[in-house]
């Protein structure tokens, strides 16, 4: 295996634009301060380590879970207690669990309609999966960068059984509506006579813009998805909660879609352990962000790009966009540099191009970025910015 630190030392300027994504991630798995280091940034062992953290939280003297009981169960009725409904049923997968949950829904209302955004996770990330394995039809309510307003759910021109709101809307900039307009949207489906099923991979850390705990937003929906290592650092997992009529048949066709697997105790534990450390520390996370977001925006002029937009302007959680005025591959060649060469990474994701000479990316903001001051932050996009080639400066 070649050493990490031999690798990086041949990795130059001058290297092809393909050894770009190997430069990237050395680059960060070497930097003394990020912003964010999520489990794959991690080693085997480091990973591993998480499981030690699990013996002040569950009987490890009890037998092992098979197909389901055991820990299973423990974390099933945990996470129904967090979110207030009568029952939970663990998923291996969040595409899974979703896809379960409105086929369920589908024979229930007689509607295999769904109603949904654009831009939310099974019509961009799951290779139209609802139509090809599920039997739903999926229909679009708009492809505006926010989430669907409760006009556009009255007057759509077709019944729906179904609808799903992804909350945060991931791939519009984490965004959130304001509680009164959510209200307003679920009455909306509510007069329609269709159910509602929240997509909320990402909802444990949605209560700072809402103002509201997680069982109030919960009771909002029919049924809920929440997963465990998108913001609480598990192996991986999801779980599905709702009406226990509802979970017991989602069960059924989990066994059927090929989730009852075996054995999931390291998976569970890791959740576990998740919902016990991570979940407190969110709301300090999603304070942080709003931080972190103003000082780049500062920071950027400061530093002589004037045009910066971050998206949302006030982050709803703790994770959001920012837009740059270049092409994507001086963006990302630009981080990469300036991680190698500074030890700091203020941009670790993908550029995407977001229209002509204009790119935007993700910044995610956890434990790591609580010891960025707003300083911190502005010295970071200047020495970004002193990097960018001079003839796009």
């Amino acid at each position: 295996m070649t050493d990490t630190a031999e690798h990086d030392d041949q990795v130059t300027d001058d290297a092809p634009g393909a050894r770009l994504h190997e430069r990237r991630p050395a680059a960060h798995r070497n930097a003394r301060r990020v912003l964010s280091r999520f489990c794959f940034h991690r080693t085997l062992r480091e990973r591993l380590a998480v499981l030690e953290e699990a013996a002040d939280l569950h009987d490890l003297d009890e037998l092992s879970d098979v197909y389901g009981d055991g820990i299973v169960e423990a974390l099933e009725s945990k996470v129904a207690g967090l979110l207030g409904t009568e029952a939970a049923a663990f998923f291996p997968t969040g595409t899974m669990a979703q896809q379960v949950a409105l086929r369920c829904w589908a024979g229930r209302t007689g509607n295999a309609t769904v109603a949904l955004h654009a831009l939310s996770h099974p019509e961009v990330h799951e290779r139209n999966a609802f139509s090809e394995v599920g039997g739903l039809r999926p229909v679009r309510l708009t492809s505006e960068p926010r989430l669907p307003t409760a006009a556009e759910v009255r007057d759509f021109a077709e019944p729906f059984g179904a609808l799903m709101l992804e909350l945060p809307l991931r791939d519009a900039g984490y965004v959130l509506p304001a509680w009164e307009e959510l209200t307003e949207v679920v009455e909306a489906a509510r007069e329609r006579d269709a159910v509602v099923h929240f997509d909320g991979a990402r909802l444990w850390e949605s209560t700072v813009h809402f103002g509201r705990p997680l069982e109030e937003i919960a009771s909002l929906a029919d049924s809920v998805y929440v997963s465990f290592y998108k913001s609480l650092e598990a192996f991986g997992g999801a779980a599905l909660a709702g009406p226990t009529e509802l979970v017991e048949e989602a069960k059924t066709w989990r066994h059927r879609y090929g989730g009852m697997v075996f054995q999931q105790f390291p998976t569970v534990l890791s959740a576990l352990v998740g919902l016990e450390r991570q979940l407190p520390r969110l709301p300090e996370y999603v304070a942080h962000a709003r931080v972190v977001a103003a000082a780049l925006r500062d920071g950027f002029a400061a530093a002589g790009v004037p045009w910066v937009r971050v998206h949302p302007e006030v982050p709803h959680t703790h994770d959001f966009q920012v837009w740059l005025p270049f092409e994507p591959d001086v963006l990302t060649e630009t981080a990469a540099r300036t991680a190698e060469e500074t030890g700091v990474v203020l941009f670790g994701g993908s550029w995407d191009r977001g229209g002509p000479g204009l790119a935007s990316t993700e910044v995610h903001v956890r434990a790591e970025a609580l010891e960025w001051t707003a300083e911190d932050v502005k010295a970071a996009a200047a020495e970004f910015v002193a990097r960018l080639p001079e003839q796009v400066r």
